[in-house]
């Protein structure tokens, strides 16, 4: 803007001298507006002289002239995109990104007043803003945090109240506008917005606040622009979108619930919505308060439409943002739910029900659902809907809307399924513990049979599968609701789990193998609250395998099922998955180490396949493999004590493995001596001597895992017994490693562990190593003798072999 004011005088316009607008046989000039622009003649003509004036105008007054009439001539939306470029070439963005900052900073140089300069920035941003290109243009980008304060606060534009608007470079000379162009406009952040608590903006303010309805429709034509760009909702995130969209919601500015709400429900759908309410968690509890407030207080009607409205505003599953103020929200939400889940409804809106439900129940659980009778009508609902939905012709195709449906429904049997499982089988009510709060026996057992009626309805479904829709977003969703299910429950349709394990396993395999990595099955499952297992929020190509894991833990113990998992090289399978894994754990270290349950699930499976099937252990490649990886990664695992679990599965795997094998006639591998060394001292920093008198005890390094890594420790002592049977080299570095002496200076005179199954499974061991090697059998008399060990009394079986 011109220093000495720039008075604004459209008649600069007409007056200023242009071509005509014909050619001498009428035809159209290059560059003149086309037939379907939708003005007359006149306004043409107009609109062509200022076009013209502004690709010759030489100061900032010429241009807002011609802009000004432009803008009176005709609205953004009805400009053609020829249009759009020249006015785009001529002024560029620099010129309505100096207006926002000129009107901001309070400045009267202009000679227009605030509102003009506003008005007219916004509506040549938001006819710019109508190409993808120019909304992506980083001076466009720059002005989305002005834009935001303007539907946020209103007409609040004075030098006081923003003062706090940031520096940004303005070009306020009567130059020509071609050199200002390429000026930058500092980018904003969310601290360029007005104090939100400054007095005069809550709700109830006077109207003369209020956005006029035009500069409102430009403001959000711009956001929505940005925010329709591939990176648009982080753009809009990183500018401060997040909370000024709340506050104006909150305000209730003008359009802020007809284009605010929804522009704010998109981003936080998109991958930016956690980040947002990790940043952002006071204005969002705000505004999912005042949302649910107004789904609490209208008619039954208007409260179904609302449904598909609510889940976009809750917050991601996960104990960070589980608070008493969160559980209000939850328990008067399923207060206005509860009417709807019992009414009778249409197939779309009972659909827009369940997924509302399922996004509570990820929140809280069954515990501000309502009574068990409820609880139990929304399982049963949940699973009519699956019934219906897959127990279809081979073929059928379901909409979208339906797939979205049966994802929430499977989410409710996944939320239902446990306890329905661990009940059902409970013959006394007194020891029921449950999420929903009173639920009786009978009542559990009738849940758990419409689940397995929903469950045999997956199975059919998959059963139809084509090999080419394996990457469908909806098969991996029903493929997990049905892992969830036989991670609790495999006793139910075994003969039909059984049948669709080649299926299971082609799957799994698939992907693992197949290295698919999809960004949409990424964005999906964010969407429909399924966890993934990725270090980077990706989809990872062994997810779908670590949901298969737990059901192939239980069904490779069982002889039938484990044939089938062998014919399928199922063991392979699993001992790549857990070599991958090892790689990606190796490089964590102290506080970064994190438990992988996929991998200790892996180790549980293999080891069922180790006491099982011998034969197939001895012959098979893979357990050569998997012996290799276990000598590498246990002495490492014993510097993780985050990791103890997984080190507890590795040598008992490791030492399973190792009893079958032939003893050895040639000199020891080196990683056998690594690993075994390693096992002897991982089962030494279990146990730790109180007093020479009392009972040694559990160390705290493994006292918090006892319960998991416990049972670990005794099958580990008990197969060390095995190897030292079918290998007797292992004596000789128990002795090198002086592991007995150990052992009975921990156990003090008392002879004793904490408890008997572990005192049984540690005088296995010794009886082992005492008839395998004299010499040890000798430091076990004198070390029995020195020690005025109470084996004698407490190590039966011992003594006898002492004695002999």
């Amino acid at each position: 803007m011109a220093e000495n004011g720039c008075h604004v005088n459209p008649e600069e316009v007409s007056n200023h001298q242009h071509p005509p607008n014909k050619e001498a046989n009428g035809a159209d000039i290059p560059g003149s507006l086309p037939d379907s622009c939708g003005l007359s003649l006149s306004q043409k003509e107009v609109l062509e002289r200022c076009l013209h004036a502004l690709t010759n105008a030489k100061n900032d007054s010429h241009i807002l002239a011609a802009l000004l009439l432009i803008t009176r001539l005709c609205p953004a939306g009805q400009l053609d995109n020829g249009t759009l470029h020249r006015i785009f070439e001529a002024v560029g963005l620099n010129l309505p990104a100096r207006l926002l900052v000129t009107a901001f900073r309070g400045g009267d140089s202009s000679g227009l007043p605030p509102q003009e300069l506003i008005s007219l920035g916004t509506a040549l941003l938001a006819a710019l803003s109508t190409d993808a290109n120019m909304a992506a243009h980083p001076q466009l980008l720059s002005t989305v945090p002005l834009i935001m304060s303007i539907l946020e606060n209103g007409p609040s534009w004075t030098a006081e109240k923003n003062s706090s608007s940031p520096n940004t470079k303005t070009n306020d000379g009567d130059e020509n506008i071609k050199d200002s162009q390429t000026d930058e406009i500092t980018s904003l952040d969310d601290s360029t917005s007005p104090d939100p608590s400054t007095k005069g903006d809550e709700p109830g303010q006077a109207d003369g606040n209020k956005l006029d309805g035009a500069l409102a429709n430009d403001s959000y034509q711009v956001v929505n622009a940005v925010c329709a760009l591939p990176q648009g909702p982080e753009q809009l995130f990183s500018r401060g979108g997040v909370p000024s969209l709340c506050r104006a919601v909150l305000k209730k500015q003008t359009l802020s619930q007809e284009k605010g709400l929804p522009l704010l429900g998109h981003i936080l759908s998109s991958s930016v919505g956690p980040r947002a309410w990790t940043k952002h968690s006071s204005d969002l509890f705000s505004l999912l308060g005042a949302v649910s407030q107004n789904f609490c207080r209208v008619s039954d009607q208007d409260r179904l439409e609302m449904c598909s409205q609510i889940p976009q505003f809750l917050p991601p599953p996960g104990g960070e943002f589980v608070n008493q103020e969160l559980k209000e929200i939850v328990g008067n939400l399923w207060t206005s739910l509860r009417p709807l889940v019992q009414g009778k409804l249409s197939k779309e809106h009972l659909g827009l029900v369940l997924v509302l439900s399922a996004c509570l129940l990820d929140l809280y659980g069954w515990e501000s659902v309502g009574p068990p009778k409820l609880c139990c009508l929304l399982v049963n609902r949940a699973c009519v809907e699956v019934r219906m939905g897959l127990e279809v012709l081979p073929g059928t195709k379901m909409s979208p809307q339906e797939q979205h449906t049966l994802t929430a429904c499977y989410r409710i049997m996944e939320a239902a399924m446990e306890q329905a499982c661990s009940q059902g089988m409970v013959s006394n009510p007194a020891q029921l513990q449950t999420a929903i709060t009173g639920l009786s026996l009978q009542q559990s057992r009738q849940v758990l049979g419409v689940l397995e009626e929903a469950f045999s309805a997956v199975i059919y479904y998959l059963k139809q599968v084509d090999q080419a829709h394996v990457d469908e977003l909806f098969l991996f969703a029903t493929f997990r609701s049905l892992c969830a299910w036989l991670a609790e429950e495999t006793s139910c349709l075994k003969e039909d789990v059984i049948d669709l394990l080649p299926f299971l396993i082609g799957y799994s395999k698939s992907h693992f193998k197949g290295g698919r990595k999809g960004k949409g099955l990424t964005d999906w499952m964010s969407k429909v609250s399924i966890n993934n297992h990725s270090q980077d929020g990706m989809w990872t190509k062994d997810a779908a395998l670590r949901y298969l894991l737990p059901a192939l833990c239980h069904l490779s113990a069982e002889d039938k099922p484990r044939r089938v998992l062998l014919s399928l090289d199922t063991p392979a399978l699993v001992v790549d998955f857990l070599s991958n894994g090892w790689g990606s754990l190796r490089g964590q270290s102290g506080k970064t180490v994190t438990r992988d349950p996929g991998l200790e699930t892996a180790c549980s499976t293999l080891l069922n396949f180790a006491i099982t099937e011998p034969e197939r252990v001895r012959s098979d490649p893979c357990f050569l493999a998997l012996e290799t990886m276990l000598s590498e990664a246990l002495p490492v695992l014993l510097h993780k004590p985050r990791l103890l679990v997984l080190a507890a599965n590795c040598s008992t795997l490791g030492l399973m493995i190792g009893r079958l094998k032939p003893a050895s006639t040639e000199s020891v591998d080196p990683s056998q001596l690594r690993f075994y060394s390693s096992v002897l001292s991982f089962l030494l920093s279990a146990v730790q001597s109180e007093s020479a008198s009392s009972p040694a005890q559990i160390s705290a390094l493994w006292l918090e895992n006892w319960e998991e890594a416990g049972e670990f420790w005794r099958l580990s002592l008990q197969a060390l017994g095995g190897c030292v049977r079918a290998q007797p080299w292992i004596t000789s570095l128990i002795r090198e490693e002086k592991w007995l002496q150990n052992i009975f200076t921990l156990l003090g005179s008392s002879g004793k562990l904490p408890d008997q199954h572990s005192q049984d499974a540690l005088e296995e061991v010794l009886c082992a190593i005492a008839k395998q090697c004299p010499l040890c059998l000798k430091d076990i008399r004198v070390l029995v003798k020195s020690q005025s060990c109470g084996s004698h009394q407490c190590m039966p079986q011992l003594s006898k072999v002492l004695m002999e």
